[in-house]
């Protein structure tokens, strides 16, 4: 049993067990749209842009922690203190009812802890500790994570509303996110071996590398759009489907079954990511978005038609996350990847932020979803052109061999 604390399995339960719990329930804020609007008597507009500020936070900061965990502390320990932080900025959400305060809880306070706590600081972990033929589905699995997280949490927290409304159901969310704290201290042991290794380049070194390379650049343009689409049908869908006379159930449902699907789509990703070229998978998954959201527009809403939309969609839905992150570390090598990942986050984080913002905008002004669900169709056409330009041919790099 020892033996297995220690080894680099544990780390990838570890760091997918983290991804379950931070994100699914930021997955899960969309659910406490309606309740907390109703209640506190706002528009759409006000929570949503806390929780489109929380996504820019959470870019922003990305690349910092990322920094911090590649260059001065242990990762596992900035993956806790971001836990903690999280934690408290969910806790405070509950006591948040003027759209200042909310936007400091659920914004600021939630962004900068779930930077630390999301994906980028536990895909850089798995990244430098897996096999290197390898390390593409073990990204995907902890990408699984995630979708496990917002199948998981997708009921509860609709349960936990109904129960004790918006303001209990965010305190036993906190209590759940608390667990990642000492989840993240337990890998510090298993990963002792390859966190310890001797770097044969500097994160400056490597960073000068990656703001030459066009290829680079084209990834962090790509992400923007998987993050705009995300966050606004992970903000916006449960509306938009109650809006359409579906009721809070099949809402909350739609979300779950997303996150159920992604489990394989995300692991099908990982696996498919090892065989393939990276960038035509990641055209082929935006193509595919963009034709599902075409076809949903026009079909009527019913339990068959979200059900089914949700599956489909659940495929595509963070199955982009190990094929971006896994060409950062095929070009770059492992050792970095966490801060070079985190930059390409910080584009898919504006996305979400323009995702969020524009849909509750969009709704506001018009009292329709429809322009923000257009422009999420035209993003797909975009992204699917710019991915398949990436070179993602391998640099010479002495740090890709370190995991072989």
């Amino acid at each position: 049993m020892k033996s297995f604390f220690r080894s680099p399995i544990y780390i990838l339960f570890a760091a997918t067990a983290v991804v379950l719990i931070a994100n699914g329930s930021r997955q899960s804020f969309g659910l406490f749209l309606e309740p907390i609007s109703t209640d506190l008597g706002w528009g759409v507009s006000e929570f949503a842009f806390a929780i489109a500020a929380q996504n820019l936070i959470m870019g922003v900061a990305a690349p910092f922690t990322g920094a911090l965990a590649d260059r001065y502390m242990r990762p596992t320990s900035v993956i806790a203190l971001s836990a903690a932080l999280y934690t408290a900025g969910l806790a405070l959400i509950s006591v948040s009812v003027t759209p200042e305060t909310m936007f400091l809880s659920a914004g600021l306070i939630v962004g900068l802890g779930a930077s630390g706590v999301g994906l980028t600081l536990p895909l850089g972990i798995v990244g430098r500790i897996a096999p290197e033929k390898s390390r593409t589905l073990w990204l995907g699995i902890v990408t699984a994570g995630g979708s496990a997280g917002q199948f998981t949490f997708g009921l509860t927290a609709n349960g936990l509303i109904d129960g004790f409304g918006w303001a209990g159901g965010i305190i036993a969310l906190a209590i759940l996110v608390a667990l990642a704290v000492p989840l993240a201290y337990s890998m510090r042991w298993a990963g002792e071996s390859a966190f310890s290794k001797p770097d044969t380049e500097t994160l400056g070194g490597a960073l000068k590398k990656a703001s030459s390379h066009r290829g680079y650049w084209l990834l962090v343009m790509g992400f923007f759009v998987c993050g705009f689409q995300v966050q606004f049908l992970g903000t916006h869908l449960p509306k938009y489907l109650t809006d359409s006379g579906a009721g809070a159930w099949l809402a909350a449902t739609a979300i779950s079954i997303i996150g159920l699907f992604n489990l394989f789509g995300t692991i099908a990703a990982g696996w498919a990511g090892g065989r393939w070229r990276k960038r035509s998978l990641l055209s082929q998954i935006y193509l595919a978005r963009g034709l599902l959201f075409l076809v949903f527009l026009y079909v009527p809403v019913n339990e068959v038609t979200v059900i089914s939309f949700s599956a489909l969609l659940g495929l595509l839905w963070l199955s982009t996350v190990p094929l971006t992150s896994g060409i950062v570390a095929q070009v770059f090598g492992p050792r970095y990847m966490s801060t070079l990942f985190a930059i390409v986050f910080l584009s898919h984080q504006l996305g979400a932020f323009s995702g969020v913002f524009l849909g509750g905008l969009f709704y506001d002004m018009f009292g329709t979803y429809e322009a923000a669900w257009w422009l999420a169709i035209a993003l797909s056409a975009a992204a699917a052109l710019i991915h398949w330009c990436i070179d993602d041919r391998p640099l010479e790099n002495p740090e890709a061999s370190l995991s072989s």
